[in-house]
């Protein structure tokens, strides 16, 4: 039973860094939201445009991984969100497909719409990824309404567990205020995140200078709405569970007292917290500073791992239901069986190489900065 235990906070570890990694990506998204402010001229929206071009596909990439592991591990929520919240999920999944389409035939010769419609299109999945996402992953704190009824499985004809308590099947989580300012705080970091990724990445003074000064009041509203959100959670009655009855009930103070009862969770939340703030200071403070995303793109990793795991640590309901407490999802509760979860940790181990992979794969590809001259004469350009 301890190995059972291990193998479910384990996971849990697993999927929640492939959220933290996810978030961190969408800096592909922030860089689209800021084509048309940043870009003055087709010149420089080529650019941008081909440096969040030669990263699409980590994100794409790893959201899909996100979402295959918590199938793998935790199928329970696998069914009840995905397949309960699915309009929430699939215009996330709708916006980035619409992303991959633009990127591949705004450049096209004789398509359709015209490149400008394309390029909207990069800027809707910018606007519409982050946002939805942020909201998305704000339930965790927040509830949603759904039931799950277990016992359902031994229905012949209608064996569903779970099903969704109201027809908004997940945009009904935008009428909650906190999911929408979490989304909001999502946004404004991702394009954060694209502004110090093309300091980092792009050769061009005038679009370096503006992204910038974009800088100054995305990261005003993103501490805005970030330190709204965890503060409110921080303080608000959390979803907690009797390890021993698996009863879920509501606690005074639960987010905070488990940065407390963990206190190396609470560093890591620190640590990422500075380290965004040192990225972004350092990159104003010094107008030659381009490695601003490195700090601010670990720094985001480490601070959404560190919320993603009070969510679920520490006797906590990493998916409360708002319709029904004692539906609420938990690691013991909705997780695979011991053979799964012992299978996939053994392959688990390939995690690293792959990491390793995209490390190259990735220092190669940035190895030379984007200049106007490779947009005029470069083979492999969106």
């Amino acid at each position: 039973m301890n190995t059972y235990i291990f193998l479910q906070q384990y996971w849990w570890f697993i999927v929640s860094l492939l959220g933290a990694i996810l978030v961190f990506l969408l800096f592909v998204q922030g860089g689209n939201s800021l084509l048309f402010c940043l870009g003055k001229t087709e010149e420089q929206r080529k650019m941008i445009m081909n440096s969040t071009g030669r990263k699409w596909e980590f994100t794409f990439t790893t959201l899909v991984t996100f979402g295959g592991a918590f199938f793998a591990s935790f199928p329970l929520f696998y069914s009840t969100s995905f397949g309960g919240a699915y309009w929430l999920w699939m215009i996330i999944l709708f916006s980035f497909v619409l992303q991959a389409v633009s990127y591949e035939f705004q450049s096209k010769a004789g398509n359709l719409l015209g490149k400008t419609t394309y390029r909207t299109f990069l800027v809707i999945n910018g606007v519409v990824g982050p946002l939805l996402l942020g909201g998305a992953v704000a339930t965790f704190f927040t509830g949603s309404a759904f039931y799950v009824e277990k016992g359902n499985i031994a229905e012949f004809s209608m064996p569903v567990i779970s099903r969704w308590a109201n027809a908004g099947h997940g945009l009904d989580a935008l009428l909650n205020p906190w999911n929408v300012v979490l989304g909001l705080a999502v946004f404004f970091l991702s394009r954060i995140l694209g502004a110090l990724y093309f300091i980092n990445n792009i050769s061009d003074d005038n679009l370096l200078k503006r992204s910038r000064r974009s800088l100054w009041a995305n990261t005003g509203l993103f501490l805005l709405f970030f330190l709204a959100f965890v503060i409110r959670t921080l303080l608000a009655d959390g979803y907690a569970v009797n390890p021993e009855t698996g009863e879920i009930f509501m606690e005074p103070y639960k987010y905070l007292m488990n940065f407390i009862e963990m206190p190396l969770v609470l560093l890591i939340f620190l640590v990422g917290v500075v380290a965004v703030l040192w990225g972004i200071v350092r990159t104003l403070w010094k107008a030659t500073f381009d490695k601003g995303i490195w700090f601010a793109g670990i720094g985001t990793v480490l601070t959404v791992l560190a919320l993603l795991l009070i969510a679920g640590y520490n006797n906590t309901a990493y998916y409360p239901s708002s319709a029904d407490l004692q539906s609420s999802l938990t690691l013991a509760n909705s997780c695979s069986s011991l053979f799964t979860l012992r299978v996939m940790a053994y392959v688990s181990v390939l995690v690293p190489f792959v990491l390793a992979y995209i490390f190259y794969a990735w220092r190669s590809i940035d190895k030379k900065k984007i200049d106007a001259a490779e947009m005029k004469g470069g083979v492999h350009t969106y």
